[in-house]
């Protein structure tokens, strides 16, 4: 059979770029015909994201990476970090012409030899303007979706609910009622890109999804019943391919000595507590809190009484970019005394290896910012999370896990971060000893679907039917247009 090339535009954001890659890799393990292209964007903040694409791609002789050329544009002002996703999207379309040329080129290459073809182009949400491209060289394209079909969902009602009303949604709005989503929505837990100066930009890039020849969501039929199945009779939208939980299981990250040695000493420590005894804190890569919510988290969890593994991360200086760093002294920012009366029963950290702690057998709990791929990760491992999400479509995660799905617990469903807003210690003490209760509902139904996961992506498997779905689909395109 004649071999085939995917072209995957994926965005240089950790939580859009890890199941990106996975699935990528996923595809030339089920089908030695296919082979991939990563057209790989540089990065607009300091990153060590291009070491661990580059480490998948050393491992993996079928699948390629192209730099893609920083264009001569200015990268984004430290003005823009106010609406970070209407400055990201604006960033990844100047990078258009540049991927124009590559793949033009990837293309009349193969049309020369006639040994390969290039059946399709696969793009991240952020990158929809790519589309265009595809349309230009009579390829099919398809959406990854890296979150989940609930967040698709609000997405593809956007357009509507603009064209009907025409102006960013407030908290005192109605709630709103979304295809795909069980229960109605308060404004308040939309993603924080409605208000924060980038809703028009997402309207823009909500109203291309349905220009694409499929859409591929990072979950499974198990856990998103009602959202997937709400799609099968909608002619207005492209088959969705769930494909998840598509997580890197491996942490397969390049790390420095520094982040090793880190590792090395957590994991040390978790191999000296009992069984489900430590709740974990941790809030993505770009979580961080003020010396006061520091203090009220300290506070919450020392009179909780829990064993505890907290990454702690301190905000980035202001107008200094996204990215928070660690602490130089924790003494600092942590109530007095509070090492030394936690000492043995807590460990505090910066960085943490994430997927490795929420698979050991020590963690119980996990307070977390909700990011999709942090929850797919916790209900893999079968850890209950309690909900206390930052920023992107962190809040309607949260949401819908705990009013929707019943898999999470709530501490917050609105938190925004920046709000200024401070979480008190009896609210955090409340939730960390609830999610630390061995016999609770919750952890019964994410013990459950925990399971499920595995079984999604075996042989056999929703995810599994699905992944040959989209492949099947993707060799039969002869390269007409979408």
């Amino acid at each position: 059979m004649k071999k085939v090339e995917i072209v995957f535009i994926p965005v240089p954001g950790s939580g859009h770029l890890v199941s990106t890659l996975q699935f990528a890799k996923n595809l030339i393990h089920r089908n030695d015909t296919i082979s991939i292209t990563i057209l790989s964007i540089p990065s607009p903040f300091p990153s060590s994201l291009s070491s661990y694409t580059n480490s998948l791609v050393a491992s993996e002789p079928r699948i390629q990476l192209i730099d893609v050329p920083q264009p001569p544009e200015k990268p984004p002002s430290i003005e823009s970090f106010k609406s970070p996703a209407k400055i990201f999207s604006l960033y990844i379309e100047t990078h258009l012409p540049n991927i124009r040329n590559i793949i033009t080129e990837i293309v009349s290459s193969h049309a020369k030899s006639d040994s390969v073809r290039v059946a399709g182009i696969v793009v991240d949400f952020f990158c929809a303007s790519m589309i265009d491209v595809a349309k230009e060289l009579h390829l099919p394209s398809y959406l990854f979706m890296p979150s989940n079909t609930g967040y698709l969902s609000f997405m593809l009602h956007l357009p509507a609910y603009h064209e009907q009303n025409g102006e960013v949604p407030k908290d005192s709005d109605p709630e709103w009622l979304i295809k795909g989503i069980e229960i109605p929505v308060p404004p308040r837990v939309l993603p924080v890109a409605l208000t924060d100066g980038s809703y028009s930009a997402y309207v823009k890039l909500a109203s291309r999804f349905r220009e694409t020849k499929g859409i591929i969501v990072n979950t499974f039929l198990e856990l998103e019943t009602h959202a997937i199945n709400s799609f099968s009779d909608d002619d207005q939208t492209p088959p969705l391919y769930p494909v998840g939980p598509v997580i890197d299981l491996d942490d397969g990250q390049a790390h420095s000595n520094l982040e090793q040695a880190q590792r090395d000493r957590i994991i040390r420590w978790l191999d000296d507590q009992p069984q489900s005894s430590v709740v974990f804190l941790c809030f993505g890569s770009m979580g961080s809190f003020e010396p006061e919510q520091v203090k009220e988290i300290a506070a919450g969890l020392e009179h909780s009484g829990q064993r505890f593994l907290w990454a702690l991360r301190m905000p980035p200086p202001k107008g200094k970019g996204m990215m928070p760093s660690d602490f130089s002294n924790l003494e600092e920012v942590l109530p007095d005394g509070f090492l030394e009366r936690t000492q043995g029963k807590g460990l505090i950290c910066g960085w943490a290896p994430q997927v490795e702690v929420l698979a050991h057998e020590a963690i119980g709990g996990f307070v977390s910012h909700c990011g999709w791929n942090s929850i797919l990760e916790s209900l893999w491992h079968g850890v209950p999370i309690v909900t206390w999400p930052m920023y992107a479509e962190q809040q309607l995660n949260a949401f819908r896990m705990v009013k929707e799905l019943g898999l999470a617990m709530e501490l917050r469903l609105d938190y925004k971060k920046g709000s200024g807003e401070v979480v008190g210690a009896d609210e955090i003490e409340r939730a960390v000893v609830a999610v630390m209760d061995m016999d609770s509902e919750v952890r019964k139904k994410v013990k459950e679907m925990g399971e499920m996961t595995r079984k999604a992506v075996k042989d056999g498997g929703s995810s599994f039917a699905s992944v040959g779905r989209f492949i099947e689909d993707v060799i039969g395109n002869n390269c007409g247009s979408n």
